[in-house]
């Protein structure tokens, strides 16, 4: 069962979750995030940083409650976070939780302390060059998965959750155990390793239960002398619970995906030697977990919080035998295959990276460099697409080319009047040799801005209005645009110096034929008047005609 899931309709096409990755788990196709198992450390960070909630964790309430209902004594196992979650003590905790049905409610702490003891015998007894806790089931994930060569430096010892549901079940015949804490991880720690943890609950899917029965915590805390394992979900917290610690080791904690990931890499190139490494994936560790970060970001208090509620001695446990608590880690192969060069310069060519200097490695698509993107392109995790650079690039290429040809005159100006944009038509109308000659500078120095101003402060456009430029001896039909949205004028030039021109010789040749018309009348009524007695009536048919073709070409 997946630990995490895509609510499609949530996603939004926004990189934001490749961005936060810190192994490049994800594949995108149809501008839709989906996580690969295979590759996933299960850290949650997509989960956080996610802006639409469009990755969700499994929540095994219903799974839980199936579980309380079969008859079983079922025993919680509780974060030593859940103090900083809540701010509230264990008690107040075992109260309301086992109003909720289960049997009883333990801290893991318990099973921390067990660790931590484990941990000294092996600084202690065996020679190892590097040891790397295995607490943290995000770590475990990331050197099973991504650095399988640091696998024989990490720890093989059970988490401090194994540990205790194993002491539960020790202890209480036929007890099923839940796990409740802010970490994703556990929920696939759970699965992969049957039989030890039955369920787990985040922290989330706790209070909206006990919200839904309406159970509400007592605002009480207590306190144990015999609680030092508490301080587990800190940074350096493993360190601090230590009491038995060789010499011979550099004891150090890291924390953060980003900082385990430097230090494997130097562990791998042999940089590392004598190196006890307290390592979590989560910043700040378990008080830094995705549900917490999610909604209860506050580390600093967290840690005051623990540390002011762990105590200064062991909680009072039995150790088991080293073999009780033993585990083993395998490689988890990644199937994905590693593309050829050629094939990686070939996509960089598809993506618009020619040369070197194109890669511009801005991780706007969520990838460090352009050539991660096109080897995760190789392998279906990644679309062309997802370069924004190449995008816009594209879409500047394709506007410009509409611009440059189109025989209108295109000028774009700010609302300062100030001129941003021109293409080669508006160039030629206004005699101008290049852009870069009007380019900023205030339109006034091309045409009247007086149309301009009336625009941007009503905010009515001006379409079609005929006008003519004497400074370019050209008419011109003009057209106005103020869009608020992007605070831009467009103003769209059309020359129609030639149809004026076409107007004014129709116009000359209307009139030359008029005064003809006119002279024809007049030659011909003196005629008439001459012969009158002779033609009688047809001088009024004659003049009819003429006055007519007069009036018909004085129309045109």
């Amino acid at each position: 069962m997946e630990c995490l899931t895509l609510k499609k309709s949530n996603c939004k096409n926004c990189y934001k979750c490749i961005r936060h990755c810190p192994v490049k788990s994800i594949r995108f196709s149809g501008n839709q995030a989906y996580i690969i198992g295979d590759e996933c450390i299960m850290c949650g960070q997509c989960f956080v940083v996610c802006p639409q909630n469009a990755k969700q964790i499994v929540d095994e309430t219903e799974k839980v409650k199936v579980l309380l209902q079969s008859g079983a004594p079922v025993v919680v196992s509780l974060a030593p976070s859940f103090v900083a979650n809540y701010e509230v003590g264990i008690e107040a905790m075992r109260e309301a939780i086992k109003k909720l049905g289960f049997y009883d409610v333990e801290e893991t702490a318990i099973g921390a302390t067990i660790v931590k003891r484990e941990y000294e015998r092996l600084v202690k007894d065996e020679e190892r060059d590097i040891i790397i806790t295995s607490c943290c089931h995000s770590v475990n994930l990331l050197i099973q998965k991504h650095f399988p060569r640091c696998l024989p430096y990490l720890a093989d010892i059970m988490s401090p959750m194994q540990v205790h549901c194993k002491d539960i079940k020790k202890r209480i015949p036929n007890a099923k155990t839940v796990f409740i804490g802010p970490c994703v991880a556990k929920k696939d720690e759970a699965q992969q390793y049957k039989g030890i943890v039955d369920a787990v609950l985040t922290f989330d899917e706790l209070t909206a239960w006990l919200k839904a029965e309406n159970i509400t915590l007592e605002k009480k805390t207590d306190s144990n002398e015999n609680s030092r394992a508490r301080f587990f979900p800190t940074t350096g917290g493993i360190l601090k619970t230590m009491d038995k610690k060789n010499p011979k080791y550099v004891y150090m904690a890291i924390d953060g995906a980003e900082n385990c990931i430097a230090a494997l890499r130097d562990i791998e190139k042999g940089n590392l030697h004598h190196c006890f490494i307290e390592m979590s994936v989560c910043a700040g560790s378990c008080i830094g977990g995705p549900v917490m970060e999610k909604h209860h970001r506050s580390p600093v208090r967290d840690f005051a919080v623990i540390s002011r509620y762990a105590g200064k001695k062991d909680f009072l446990v039995e150790q088991p035998s080293r073999a009780e608590i033993r585990k083993d880690f395998e490689i988890i192969e990644q199937r994905l295959r590693e593309p050829t060069e050629e094939e990686i310069l070939d996509t960089l060519r598809q993506m618009g990276k020619m040369k070197p200097s194109d890669e511009l490695n801005c991780g706007s698509c969520g990838y460090n460099t352009c050539r991660e993107k096109a080897i995760a392109i190789c392998q279906g995790k990644a679309e062309i697409s997802m370069c924004l650079p190449f995008l816009k690039e594209k879409a500047e290429n394709f506007s410009d080319t509409i611009a440059r040809n189109i025989p209108n005159g295109l000028i774009v100006l700010n609302e300062k009047l100030e001129v941003q944009q021109i293409n080669n038509a508006a160039l030629k109308i206004l005699n101008l040799r290049r852009a870069s000659d009007i380019l900023g500078d205030q339109i006034v120095r091309v045409l009247d801005p007086g149309d301009f101003l009336t625009v941007l402060t009503e905010g009515t456009g001006i379409r079609d209005k005929r006008e003519y430029l004497a400074e370019y001896k050209k008419y011109v039909e003009k057209t106005i645009i103020y869009d608020k949205e992007y605070r831009q004028i467009l103003c769209i030039l059309r020359d129609v110096t030639e149809e004026e021109n076409q107007r004014a010789r129709k116009e000359s040749i209307t009139h030359q034929t008029i005064e003809i018309a006119d002279k024809v009348v007049d030659k011909q009524m003196r005629i008439v008047q001459e012969i009158a007695s002779l033609l009688g009536e047809t001088v009024a048919e004659t003049k009819i005609a003429l006055t007519k073709l007069k009036e018909s070409i004085t129309n045109e």
